[in-house]
């Protein structure tokens, strides 16, 4: 029994001290540490700069240029990748129309030359920033952004607001979700289509509102946010074409007031006028000898455009454009504000003569 035991305890023995030989030979060495890869950043979205002027630029001592514009945005490149052209510097009420043009053949052929260019951010004084925006959304034909951007105050005011304005549109301009908005106005960190845009207020920071549309979406430290469209046509779906219209038409604006006389409207006839829009009382109503005044720009075969003077409301179309074989020229202006509806006629007219395109135009834009 004993040399049994001894045997067995043997055995074990053996069996225990040959595990860790047998056990290192069936374990295959771990392979070689490969060191981590990790894929390239994609580039930052390149944003150009048209700067125009205005207040966002008016220093104390000389404007701004739009190198010294991009450099007062230091975190700037965390987000685009920023280059300027110095279109213009001056106040916007001081841009002519075919600056208008200019500009905008300008963006197009940008657009055109640079696929690897993400949106275009203008500057603007404030005062007639809404009717350039406007222009650039049915002109510039394609669905990358135009952000348009001013400031309430001036570089050497206390509470200067362009720089924040500035970065806030530079990163709309390189948002993927800007595409196909058109052109867009951007202060006071908020989006709003130029379509609908206006200033409400001569001073407030808070001017440019849309009014019961609201704004499209906002820039905040999060990024950029859209909760809505407009569907009315604009840029890449648009048919005016810079390129093909050398100058713009004269139309004038005419306010309806409390015994208005249509001498007025008679007088920028005779000065030339293709076109006029009415400033109309309430849903279209004239005052005075106005009426007599717009049957004379009738006669005399020139565009008259009915909108409200309220700021808000639609003038409707109530025909199909022509009143038997004649052509019409009474237009509804829909729901457009009169400056609106003219930088919507100057295009139409410059690009036809028929009532019934014209009317088309109002109601598709």
């Amino acid at each position: 029994m004993l040399k049994a035991f001894r045997g067995t305890a043997a055995l074990v023995g053996l069996v225990v001290l040959s595990w860790p030989i047998e056990s290192a030979a069936q374990t295959p060495a771990p392979p070689p540490q490969q060191p981590a890869t990790t894929a390239p950043a994609a580039p930052l979205p390149k944003v150009v700069l048209f700067a125009t002027g205005g207040t966002i630029s008016n220093r104390a001592g000389g404007r701004l240029t739009v190198d010294e514009l991009i450099a007062s945005l230091p975190n700037l490149t965390r987000y685009v990748r920023p280059e300027g052209i110095q279109f213009a510097n001056t106040a916007s009420s001081s841009m002519t129309l075919d600056q208008w043009l200019d500009l905008s053949r300008q963006i197009n052929a940008r657009f055109k030359a640079d696929q690897d260019l993400a949106g275009v951010v203008v500057t603007s004084g404030t005062d007639t920033l809404e009717e350039l925006a406007y222009f650039l959304h049915l002109t510039v034909r394609d669905e990358r952004p135009v952000v348009v951007v001013g400031s309430m105050r001036n570089p050497s005011t206390l509470g200067y607001e362009g720089a924040a304005n500035l970065e806030d549109a530079f990163r709309a301009a390189g948002d993927p979700m800007s595409r196909g908005m058109g052109t867009v106005v951007v202060l006071n960190d908020e989006i709003n289509s130029a379509r609908e845009v206006t200033k409400t207020d001569a001073l407030s920071l808070d001017t440019f509102q849309s009014g019961r549309y609201g704004v499209l979406g906002v820039v905040d430290s999060a990024g950029v946010a859209y909760y809505r469209r407009t569907v009315r046509r604009h840029s890449a779906r648009s048919e005016f074409d810079v390129d093909a219209i050398k100058t713009l038409p004269r139309v004038d604006v005419v306010y309806t007031y409390q015994g208005a006389t249509g001498d007025v409207v008679q007088a920028v006839v005779d000065a030339g006028a293709k076109g006029v829009v009415m400033a109309t009382a309430g849903a279209g109503a004239t005052s005075g000898t106005q009426g007599e005044g717009t049957s004379y720009a009738i006669g005399k075969q020139v565009f008259v455009v009915t909108t409200t003077r309220a700021g808000q409301g639609r003038i409707a179309a109530g025909g199909g454009g022509r009143g038997g074989n004649a052509p019409t020229y009474r237009i509804a202006g829909d729901d457009l504000t009169p400056i609106k509806a003219r930088i919507l006629l100057m295009l139409a007219i410059a690009t036809t003569t028929d009532g019934a395109e014209i009317q088309r135009m109002f109601r598709e834009y």
